[in-house]
């Protein structure tokens, strides 16, 4: 069995954020597709992963050399066919907390924020997406959040992670200009897979309405289906866990 049907057989696939409760799902869901012959499941601390089609790599998002010798690495495996960016920050104990108000921001931790949120997808896609399989579908597909939308933002607060997610959609919906120009098959996306229990959520999880709280395999079966539903005339957007596009 395949989520991926739109895609050609023996897809080479990279997980980045492979150790994350989000990137760990996908990884383990796509080690049991039947499409995908390699998954390349980098982090910062790589998890052992026993399965045979799971190469576990390390990559430090936030330094372009890390970042350039993993796709070094990688890539010396084959062309690409799907790439999902699944790092991402909202809170680290006391110094990193989302802002409840303006009093609250802190240029260092706004910067820590925009680094690991922005920054670090933007050196993947630097690195990686020359290496996409021409001629045929591919997809590069990023964790962003509906909270990063600016025409939905009613509420106000949490200002880095907020900010940080539409520098997010803006890069993605930039590169996918550039990228278009080479590779008219491929599509560049960001993902908001819903508030899902994962350690990034639990600090808030006591607000989620009930039923809207994803375990990690639920929202992994969502993003997938609609990266196999995605075409060319998608790239550049952002689209929620259900297929639905996301304003910017």
């Amino acid at each position: 069995m395949s989520a991926l049907n739109s895609f050609p057989h023996t897809l080479n696939v990279v997980v980045v954020g492979a150790s994350g409760g989000i990137g760990s799902e996908f990884v383990r869901q796509l080690s049991q597709d039947d499409r995908v012959a390699r998954i390349h499941a980098l982090a910062r601390n790589p998890v052992n992963d026993p399965a045979a089609k799971v190469f576990n790599e390390h990559i430090d998002i936030c330094d372009e050399d890390s970042v350039d010798a993993a796709a070094a690495e990688v890539t010396a495996a084959g062309k690409l066919d799907l790439v999902i960016v699944a790092t991402g920050i909202l809170h680290r104990g006391e110094a990193i907390r989302p802002e409840k108000s303006l009093r609250d921001i802190d240029a260092g931790a706004m910067m820590d924020v925009i680094r690991v949120n922005a920054i670090g997808p933007a050196l993947i896609a630097k690195a990686f997406l020359p290496h996409m399989r021409p001629g045929s579908k591919s997809v590069f597909a990023a964790l962003s959040a509906r909270v990063g939308s600016i025409g939905d933002n009613r509420l106000g607060g949490w200002v880095s992670y907020r900010s940080s997610k539409t520098a997010l959609n803006m890069i993605l919906k930039t590169l996918s200009i550039e990228h278009a120009r080479r590779f008219p098959e491929s599509v560049i996306a960001g993902l908001h897979p819903g508030t899902v229990d994962t350690q990034l959520s639990a600090p808030f999880q006591r607000r989620v309405p009930e039923g809207k709280l994803f375990t990690a395999s639920k929202s992994v079966q969502h993003m997938l289906s609609v990266i196999d539903r995605l075409a060319p005339a998608d790239s550049g957007k952002v689209f929620a866990w259900d297929g639905s596009p996301i304003e910017y």
